[in-house]
């Protein structure tokens, strides 16, 4: 996570294991919508809409045997803590939002997150929302602390549709676009022929 503004990061969450596999979508954004304008089929709105779901295993078997007192004391609790308070507000937030209700406040600001990035190598690092979010508890300890967990994440890439140009996330997302256009030139193009086409029709 890092600040938006400043770019100052403010915490790493790291997996245990890397996933076996992560499913990305694009979702197109032509002009006309889903259907598409029939006068412009090859404009362009903005970039897709891209979205990534993968799923994380973590397990304190290893950490137990070696006694671990983070571990043997919670289990996972502290680990899915970590990653839950993800997608939580903060409970100064929560108490601060509801002081200014009883006040006779009118509106009350949603309440702000750090910008999440997602990094996949050095060449996959994206500003994303989480957008779905599910853990399956797998085994316990004798005092029902989880010892054994899946963690199901979906994300949805936020580009400068979404956060403009001057935020830090846009950046960020130019950055990852030119990484994948300059990837995509250094891949040699067939002729036609190749093909065993001649010509067009």
């Amino acid at each position: 996570m890092i600040d938006a503004d400043s770019g100052k990061v403010l915490r790493v969450v790291t997996l245990q294991y890397n996933p076996d596999t992560l499913t990305r979508s694009l979702q197109i954004k032509g002009v006309g919508g889903d259907s598409g304008d029939h006068s412009e089929p090859t404009r362009l709105k903005g970039p897709p809409v891209e979205s990534i779901k993968l799923d994380a295993e973590i397990d304190a078997t290893d950490k137990l045997e070696a006694a671990d007192s983070s571990v043997t004391d919670l289990g996972l609790h502290a680990q899915l803590a970590l990653l839950e308070t993800l997608v939580y507000p903060s409970s100064a937030d929560l108490r601060s939002n509801n002081s200014s209700a009883k006040s006779g406040s009118i509106e009350i600001v949603a309440m702000q997150k750090p910008l999440i990035l997602f990094v996949w190598s050095k060449r996959r690092v994206l500003p994303v929302r989480i957008t779905e979010f599910s853990i399956t508890e797998e085994g316990f300890d004798a005092a029902l602390n989880p010892i054994r967990a899946k963690v199901s994440l979906g994300m949805r890439v936020l580009t400068v549709d979404d956060v403009g140009f001057d935020n830090r996330g846009g950046s960020i997302f130019m950055s990852y676009l030119e990484q994948k256009e300059q990837m995509a030139s250094g891949i040699a193009t067939k002729a036609f022929g190749s093909l065993g086409i001649t010509g067009l029709p």
